[in-house]
């Protein structure tokens, strides 16, 4: 009788991990109010992409705060201010140039869901202008497309809409946080045509979680 094969480390389970998501709990209930109008669904397991609304610097807090998964976040290299490289090498951010199409960033998108990551996207690309979801740019659909891994749709809305960079985080927050259901996309087609359904489709389930929150 074999022994059952071992699972697949994740990176939830490193001790430095666990320890930063103890902080992060420490910081969301001690500090802010926020409320889970829905929970996240992601499997414990496996590569997925979560996509979300965005409205303030205080946002991927608040959604890794909510799920239990760690979250791979893409992120503007603008925000890398000196001394936090460390720290955003650790929970795996991937730094994004968004002054011209960045190839690289994609590449490390794609091999981040190819160890089984959870990829975080804000595909609006910028913080929102007023309470609408914007314009989703379609480097999200493209990634889900053709990576075949699953989409899941969350939204957030709260008072941090009408603070600054900083002092959405060092300000207390009243938020809500919804988390969707898989988007049931149909992968294995890249055509432009395609990937615009995808982005609208994407924009549609994350539309559908902002109203239960407005």
């Amino acid at each position: 009788m074999t022994d059952a094969p071992a699972a697949p480390a994740r990176d939830e389970d490193r001790p430095v991990i666990k320890f930063l998501q103890k902080l992060v709990d420490i910081y969301i209930t001690g500090y802010h109010q926020v409320e889970i109008a829905s929970p996240c669904v992601i499997p414990e397991t496996g590569p997925a992409i979560l996509v979300c609304n965005h409205v303030s610097s205080l946002d991927p807090v608040l959604l890794q705060w909510g799920c239990p998964r760690l979250i791979s976040w893409m992120m503007a290299r603008e925000y890398y201010v000196p001394g936090t490289r460390w720290l955003f090498d650790i929970i795996n951010t991937i730094p994004v140039e968004r002054s011209r199409r960045d190839v690289g960033a994609t590449r490390a998108a794609m091999r981040a869901l190819d160890k089984g990551q959870v990829l975080g996207i804000f595909p609006e690309g910028r913080l929102a202008r007023d309470r609408n979801i914007g314009h989703f740019q379609t480097g999200v659909a493209m990634l889900a497309l053709k990576s075949g891994v699953n989409v899941y749709p969350a939204s957030l809305d709260g008072t941090m809409r009408s603070h600054g960079m900083f002092d959405a985080c060092f300000v207390s927050q009243h938020a809500r946080v919804a988390y969707g259901p898989r988007i049931a996309l149909q992968t294995g087609d890249l055509s432009r045509q395609a990937i615009e359904n995808a982005t609208a489709q994407i924009h549609q389930a994350v539309e559908k979680m902002h109203a239960l929150i407005r």
